[in-house]
């Protein structure tokens, strides 16, 4: 069994809840806050930021010509088509180019990104891959199912995110990942697997925690203003 197989089916309870969650689900049914949902953008830009210069981590522990090549492809199809179609969501929202640029991460944002980088930067290529996967991996699979709910692709607010996860290109790119992961967990130990599961769980943990602070519009907690969606 591949490695990548084995996580897979090892986390696949923790792994759905994050398929299952109500921004999710509310997304795909066409019915969620339009609040929320810039919210999230607004912090997803943010996080692309970050999560981009794991890529450009990839292309410097990269152990070949062509693993840098893709690590390359993958730092601009970020910084230039999801980034990009964080800009054009930015006009549908009427959030300002200022507000976008200038805006401050949440403390889930802050820690998921902070923990991809510390394992990234101190780990090899299989503990980079490991973090950075459960995101690339999950919103290629909501992507494809979203995509199956009639209408869902063509809503005038969230049909252009699930067209850019499912589409065969994003897939491409996390498929490479995957098989990425499974070609550097050969010949590890279990207790050198069992880290790279660790890792992988932490930031498919941190998946379900954005997903939760999008939903609830959630900054530091004594900051925020109780109008809100709350708890």
């Amino acid at each position: 069994m591949k490695f990548s197989e084995r996580l897979h089916q090892k986390l696949q309870p923790i792994w759905r809840q994050n398929h299952a969650h109500p921004f999710v689900k509310e997304m795909g049914e066409g019915t969620l806050d339009k609040e929320a949902f810039r919210f999230f953008m607004v912090q997803d830009y943010l996080y692309l930021i970050e999560y981009s210069k794991l890529f450009a981590l990839g292309a410097v522990k990269a152990e070949n010509v062509q693993q840098m090549e893709t690590f390359a492809s993958l730092l601009h199809s970020t910084m230039n088509e999801e980034m990009a179609l964080h800009r054009q969501y930015a006009k549908k929202f009427d959030i300002t180019h200022d507000e976008l640029e200038n805006a401050q991460p949440s403390p889930i944002t802050l820690a998921y990104t902070r923990y991809m980088l510390y394992e990234a930067q101190n780990g090899t290529i299989a503990e980079l891959v490991a973090a950075l996967l459960p995101c690339m991996w999950s919103y290629w699979e909501i992507g494809k199912e979203l995509n199956e709910i009639p209408g869902a692709a063509k809503h005038d607010l969230y049909g252009e995110w699930i067209q850019m996860y499912s589409s065969e290109e994003f897939g491409q790119l996390a498929t490479w990942c995957i098989d990425l992961l499974d070609q550097a967990a050969e010949g590890k130990s279990e207790p050198e697997l069992y880290k790279l599961e660790e890792i992988f769980l932490n930031t498919t943990r941190y998946e379900f925690m954005f997903w939760d602070m999008a939903y609830y519009q959630q900054m530091w907690p004594m900051d925020q203003s109780f109008d809100g969606k709350k708890r």
